[in-house]
């Protein structure tokens, strides 16, 4: 049966702040539920699925009808904990770009227009979901997050982006150490979370 409510902890339309859409207008979707619990993960409030209304397509695109939006990011939380597949259908009829961002921890579901793969060492990704990423962003907390990084050069199609993106918090250390890193290996490409510079939802 198709799912037709899901439990989001926040909608709002902003600008992308990372990755390879970064500074373009984006209505965001914050579903609840996560079962990866990243340590320095900043949104630890959406961890309890419990916790979020349950809110239905259709409130949920009358809201973006609200906006110019043409692009709507599906993200969490671990967004593939819910079957997405009707959802992800209602934005492209509405003529709506889809675009996810997933650890990959769990089986992909929808038919998404841009795959943004954000690996976590707490919980590995399906090797599936890796083979179809448009983008790895991949989240630097520490050193060995460099080597870690590499694994994913020859799993991922030719056209994927390589992102490396300083945990927030340690990006006066690892910032040095991830220029370094790209100079040496300049097929990967540094992303910042901007509207954190911008002080944007």
């Amino acid at each position: 049966m198709s799912q037709l409510s899901y439990p989001v902890m926040e909608h709002f339309y902003t600008l992308q702040g990372e990755g390879y859409y970064t500074g373009q207008a984006a209505y965001f979707i914050r579903l609840g539920g996560c079962d990866v619990g990243c340590v320095w993960c900043d949104v630890k409030e959406s961890w309890d699925v419990s916790k979020h209304p349950k809110v239905s397509i259709s409130e949920l695109l009358a809201a973006i009808a609200q906006t110019p939006a043409k692009i709507v990011v599906i993200t969490g939380g671990e967004p593939l904990l819910h079957q997405l597949n009707a959802l992800c259908s209602a934005l492209n009829h509405a003529g709506l770009r889809t675009h996810i961002e997933t650890s990959g921890s769990s089986a992909l579901s929808g038919c998404w227009n841009w795959i943004c793969l954000s690996p976590k060492k707490f919980k590995a990704a399906l090797p599936e979901v890796i083979a179809v990423a448009d983008e790895i962003k991949l989240i630097v907390f520490n050193q060995s997050d460099f080597e870690w990084a590499k694994q994913f050069e020859k799993q991922v199609k030719p056209s994927c982006k390589l992102y490396l993106q300083p945990e927030w918090d340690q990006q006066h250390k690892m910032l040095p150490l991830l220029v370094d890193f790209i100079k040496q290996h300049p097929h990967w490409q540094v992303s910042l979370q901007t509207h954190k510079y911008l002080q944007i939802p």
